[in-house]
C-alpha cells in the first residue's frame, strides 16, 4: 500500500513539474526557483552544452520553447541598410536632381503666366458694380410680386363684394395658384440671371 502511495506521489510531482514548464513556456518567462526547478536542473546540469543551441541555427527553431518559431518579432531587415534601400535612395536623388535641372534650363513660359480668359480683369471690375445692381434687381422683383398679389387680392375682393350684394367684401387671402405663379416667375428670373453669369464666365 505504501509503495502504491509513493508511486502516486511521484506521478503527481512529475505532472506538476510538466504543468509548471508549460505555464512558463506560455508566459515565456524563466521558471521560478522551486523544488521542481531544482530537480530539473539536477537532471540537466549547466556543464553539458545544449545540443539544440549548438547545432541548430535558431532561424526557425526557438531553443527556449523547444519548438518552431511561430512568427518574427521584427522584420529581418530592420536596422540594416540593404541594397534595395540604397537603390531607392539613389533613384529619388536622381529624380530630384533631374527636376531641378529641367526647371533651371527652361525659360519662363509666357503662356503659363497669362490667364485663361482675356477679359478676366473686366469681370473683376464689373463684379463690384454688379453688387449694387443685384440688390436693386432683387428689390424690384419683390416689388412686382407684391403688386401682383395685391392686384389679385383687389380682384378677389371685388368678386366677393359683387357676389354678396353688399358694398363690404370679406378679405380674401392670396389664391394658391397666384402665389405659386409668383414663386415660379421669381425662380425663372434667377435661373436666367445665373445662365447669363455662367455665359459671361465662360
Amino acid at each position: 500500500m505504501a509503495s502504491n502511495h509513493a508511486s502516486l506521489d511521484a506521478a503527481a510531482t512529475e505532472r506538476k513539474a510538466r504543468l509548471a514548464k508549460l505555464a512558463a513556456l506560455k508566459r515565456k518567462q524563466p521558471e521560478h526557483e522551486s523544488s521542481i526547478g531544482i530537480e530539473s536542473q539536477e537532471e540537466h546540469p549547466k556543464d553539458t552544452p545544449d545540443v539544440t543551441t549548438k547545432y541548430l541555427s535558431g532561424r526557425n527553431y526557438d531553443a527556449e520553447t523547444r519548438g518552431p518559431k511561430l512568427g518574427f518579432d521584427q522584420a529581418p531587415t530592420d536596422g540594416q541598410i540593404t541594397l534595395e534601400l540604397q537603390a531607392q535612395e539613389i533613384a529619388r536623388e536622381v529624380a530630384e536632381q533631374a527636376k531641378k535641372d529641367e526647371d533651371a534650363d527652361q525659360p519662363i513660359d509666357l503662356f503659363k503666366l497669362q490667364p485663361k480668359k482675356p477679359n478676366w480683369d473686366l469681370k473683376r471690375d464689373l463684379d463690384e458694380k454688379m453688387k449694387i445692381l443685384n440688390v436693386r434687381t432683387q428689390n424690384a422683383i419683390a416689388k412686382l410680386v407684391r403688386q401682383r398679389i395685391e392686384d389679385t387680392q383687389r380682384a378677389a375682393k371685388a368678386k366677393g363684394a359683387a357676389a354678396n350684394g353688399n358694398g363690404q367684401g370679406e378679405d380674401v387671402g392670396i389664391e394658391g395658384e397666384m402665389l405659386v405663379e409668383g414663386i415660379h416667375v421669381r425662380e425663372r428670373e434667377e435661373e436666367d440671371q445665373r445662365e447669363r453669369e455662367d455665359e459671361d464666365l465662360a
